[in-house]
């Protein structure tokens, strides 16, 4: 074995091992200080939102993945709707059951008048009628108010799609105006034939004279009890037309007309 000067044997294997580590370790330790990581990927940490106590913490909107459900648009049911127009030759060639040279009022008097009304399915309809211009805006409003109301009317056309009969019209239980025709049991004319008056669900609103009854379907309804369509004394429907002027015949003590409206009363 060598000796150096002193008689110190060199350095053992075991002490050059502590060194070695120690230089490691000292690099280590240098490393960290300087770059604040050792070189390796971070891992990341997952973070937490504090929330006071008693306070349900609020969905980041970003991380939901249900959209937003659309608003479903509301139905809306068909506003009213009127037209009033003069009697063109069309239209006068239609009429020409009902009007003819001698009725008491000319046709340029007379006004073609359509307005939405609500059958007796709960369906919203236009309906036509042919009245005197001087009562055109007042039956327009009437019916504004019917409509408003849900009053149901089971047919409104005019009665010359029943050949101007009377009683055809009636028994299909059409609400009509116009019809130059002479008085029930009369030979006057009726009001009827100048366009100022009204029939409005004949059935349910018969006219009655002692046991005849007018239309015969009308018959279930003479007792005068509440149900679709029937008009009763003092109700929604008499209010309508009245305030455009209009009197109910079922106001009259013999006959008794509760179908009827007219602006004087007969």
């Amino acid at each position: 074995m060598t000796r150096f000067g002193n008689g110190v044997h060199p350095p053992t294997v075991a002490a050059a091992v502590v060194v070695i580590v120690g230089l490691v370790l000292a690099g280590c330790t240098r490393g960290a200080d300087e770059t604040g990581t050792s070189g390796a990927t971070p891992t990341p940490v997952p973070t937490t939102t504090a929330t006071a106590p008693g306070v349900t913490p609020t969905p980041d909107p970003v991380a939901t993945s249900e959209p937003t459900p659309t608003p479903t648009p509301t139905p809306t049911a068909p506003v009213f709707t009127s037209r009033i127009a003069l009697i063109d030759d069309a239209l006068a060639e239609r009429m020409q059951p009902s009007w003819w040279p001698g009725c008491p009022v000319p046709l340029e008097d007379l006004r073609y008048v359509t307005v939405t009304y609500v059958d007796f399915d709960g369906v919203a309809q236009e309906g036509e009628l042919v009245v005197h211009a001087d009562v055109a805006d007042g039956i327009v409003g009437a019916f504004a108010r019917l409509y408003e109301l849900g009053y149901p009317i089971r047919s409104m056309r005019l009665v010359d799609d029943f050949d101007a009969d009377d009683d055809a019209s009636m028994a299909a239980d059409n609400t009509s105006a116009f019809n130059c025709r002479a008085i029930t049991g009369g030979t006057g004319w009726s009001e009827h034939a100048y366009g100022r008056a009204i029939d409005v669900n004949p059935v349910e609103n018969p006219y009655v004279r002692g046991s005849h009854v007018a239309p015969p379907a009308g018959a279930a309804f003479v007792d005068r009890t509440s149900a679709h369509g029937v008009i009763l004394a003092d109700d929604e429907v008499v209010r309508a037309f009245a305030a455009a002027g209009w009197l109910w015949g079922g106001d009259w003590e013999r006959p008794i007309d509760y179908q009827h409206f007219s602006t004087t009363g007969r």
